[in-house]
């Protein structure tokens, strides 16, 4: 039987003192649009985010089932 694969919403990457947030879809992009404050810091269409706030990020992303890796 062949398991039915999600999409893939957010590519994350731990680089240490920061956590890389790269959306990959629509549904991503809105619920960052709405979750995250005006003033985040990006690095082109990448969120980035300091360690401390990461998991609560992810674990609210994964919340609304946004799909991440």
């Amino acid at each position: 039987m062949k398991k039915h694969r999600q999409a893939l919403d957010v590519l994350v990457r731990n680089e240490g003192a920061l956590f890389l947030f790269c959306p990959l879809t629509s549904t991503a992009i809105e619920w960052i649009d709405e979750h995250v404050q005006a003033d985040a810091q990006w690095f082109g269409k990448t969120l980035v985010v300091e360690h401390r706030y990461a998991l609560g990020l992810a674990q609210g992303m994964k919340d609304a089932g946004l799909v991440l890796a």
